[in-house]
């Protein structure tokens, strides 16, 4: 019964850890680290095709991008999540697989050019098909068992669509834990999706730490009125508002305001704008959020939904999915709403957006996220006059604004109170010990001893590769800080791409896998898959 920590160790992305009990091997997780890094993350300690099953938060890339890459280094087992997160993977994933293919081939491209050898994606559509065909829904909620003496539950964590807080019961022998992971804890008084829901007791909790030395404020902005400004401005000098947006989450979240704001026609001269949703992702994940209204919406929502309105449609609204429709948007110079992806500006649509309207004062982009470091977005935000795009330099003239306090994470006091309701009902819920992760280096260190300080928490913020024995109720193996090698320019080293013979061997170590799952098989069937090894190998042997 021991605990791996892997990614999102004093970091903010990457989460992963990997659960030993019942002789089953589990990961909580598999995500792909995004923006810089700091830290280096241990690998997985066994071959991914010994991975029993995968238990999923949520479908932010982050937690669920790297599922396609388990699946093509052998991983054949379950992923357990909810309804709307296995939907919601099913887009997010073949997205992120098509980023991987036209990343590899443009630097192909390039390579060929300059004589460097063949780049090969992390992984292809396929591989992320065979991720999807993994994924297992389950509904909030509900005490599931999912192997003899592992017992898991989903509670709504409030912070995407879908998105879950996981209890998990052992039962191991003569030793029961309770092991909790919290997942990315939501904010208080989002639209559409409810707040977090609260566990009571656990032995042991693993705790997100990302917005940890920060606060919200203490009053909820008004968002809608807030966007109504901006939009009545702009269209009052005759230019368009462009949002750079995520598609899942932050996009269906503006449409819920910018439903509000017709409803109680907030613009003037103006009543009939459209709204343009350029994003095939954003389109098909606002399907996925009307599918799941039912089961997932908060109360405000539902009031809607129950008088026949759609929350996250209006009048207006136009959605965009092939390339053609997304150029005509820009041949029409009537003042419209353009919602397009990615969020950072640094890839898709969006970008061709800014080409044909950031050089215009009449018109406005609004910021309604969270800009990384060495973006476009950031670059923009903090003030560049002029960018490249397509090869073309552009000047900056529209007007730059942001929509403060958005955000789908719980800040330092969302954090503190979502721990302190282990316990609340009885002294023994609360935890023997608090694992902190994913936060940054500073952050999940000062989290973890406000937790101490404050609480008489036994709190720690361990690093990759750190084992804890959760039998006997202690560290197994310390975690090192590795830190990322940097280059001379200061960035760090570019990893070795995900190469064919990397790909062979996952494949190899998958077939020792299949033959231990054999025996005890007939023997004549034994014969027969060992003929087919050995010819295999008489042909590849050199």
């Amino acid at each position: 019964m021991k605990l791996t920590f892997l990614g999102a160790t004093h970091e903010v992305t990457g989460s992963c850890s990997y659960l030993q009990a019942c002789g089953k091997h589990i990961l909580i997780d598999c995500g792909m680290e995004q923006g810089p890094d700091e830290f280096e993350n241990q690998e997985i300690p066994i071959p991914a095709s010994e991975i029993d099953m995968v238990l999923l938060t949520h479908a932010h890339i982050d937690h669920s991008g790297k599922l396609p890459l388990l699946y093509q280094q052998g991983f054949r087992g379950t992923i357990y999540c909810t309804e709307a997160t296995k939907d919601l993977c099913g887009i997010m994933l073949r997205d992120s697989a098509h980023i991987q293919m036209f990343e590899a081939e443009w630097r192909n491209r390039k390579g060929r050019r300059a004589g460097k050898e063949e780049v090969v994606p992390l992984y292809d559509i396929n591989d992320a098909e065979g991720a999807i065909r993994c994924l297992c829904g389950l509904p909030y909620n509900t005490v599931q068992e999912i192997t003899s003496g592992i017992q898991v539950r989903f509670v709504d964590a409030g912070h995407l669509l879908g998105s879950a807080s996981i209890e998990i019961w052992i039962k191991e022998e003569d030793t029961e834990k309770k092991i909790v992971f919290s997942g990315d804890i939501g904010n208080v008084h989002q639209p559409l999706i409810r707040d977090p829901q609260y566990v009571k007791s656990a032995d042991y909790v693993v705790m997100e730490s990302t917005y940890g030395d920060r606060s919200h404020g203490d009053s909820t902005p008004d968002y809608v009125k807030e966007l109504a400004n901006i939009i009545q401005t702009t269209f009052d000098r005759g230019g368009n508002v462009v949002v750079p947006s995520f598609a899942v989450g932050r996009t269906q979240e503006i449409l819920y305001f910018i439903r509000k704001i017709k409803e109680d026609h907030m613009i003037q001269r103006h009543e009939e704008f459209e709204v343009y949703v350029d994003s095939p992702l954003a389109v098909e994940a606002t399907q996925i959020f009307q599918k799941h209204m039912w089961d997932d919406f908060d109360e405000e929502a539902m009031e809607l939904v129950n008088k026949g309105i759609n929350p996250i449609g209006f009048p207006g609204l136009r959605t965009s999915v092939t390339s053609e429709d997304s150029k005509q948007i820009n041949f029409d110079m009537k003042p419209k709403v353009i919602i397009s992806a990615s969020g950072m500006c640094e890839a898709g649509r969006i970008r061709h957006h800014l080409k044909h309207n950031l050089w215009r004062p009449e018109c406005t982009i609004l910021f309604v996220g969270y800009q990384a470091v060495g973006t476009l977005g950031r670059s923009i935000l903090e003030g560049a006059t002029k960018v490249r795009l397509f090869g073309e330099e552009i000047e900056i003239c529209a007007d730059i604004k942001t929509l403060p306090g958005i955000s789908g994470h719980a800040d330092n006091r969302g954090l503190m109170k979502w721990i302190k309701e282990f316990g609340s009902e009885d002294a023994g819920g609360r935890p023997k010990k608090v694992f902190v992760n994913h936060g940054e280096d500073k952050t999940a260190e000062l989290f973890a001893g406000r937790l101490r300080d404050e609480l008489g928490l036994d709190a720690e913020a361990p690093y990759s590769g750190a084992v804890f024995d959760l039998k006997q109720g202690k560290w197994e193996k310390a975690g090192e800080p590795v830190r990322i090698q940097k280059t001379e320019t200061g960035k760090p080293k570019e990893a070795r791409g995900n190469t064919a013979f990397a790909r062979l061997w996952a494949a190899g170590q998958r077939l020792l896998t299949v033959i231990r799952h054999n025996e005890g098989g007939a023997n004549k069937d034994l014969a027969k898959f060992m003929g087919q090894i050995n010819s295999l190998c008489d042909k590849w042997d050199r």
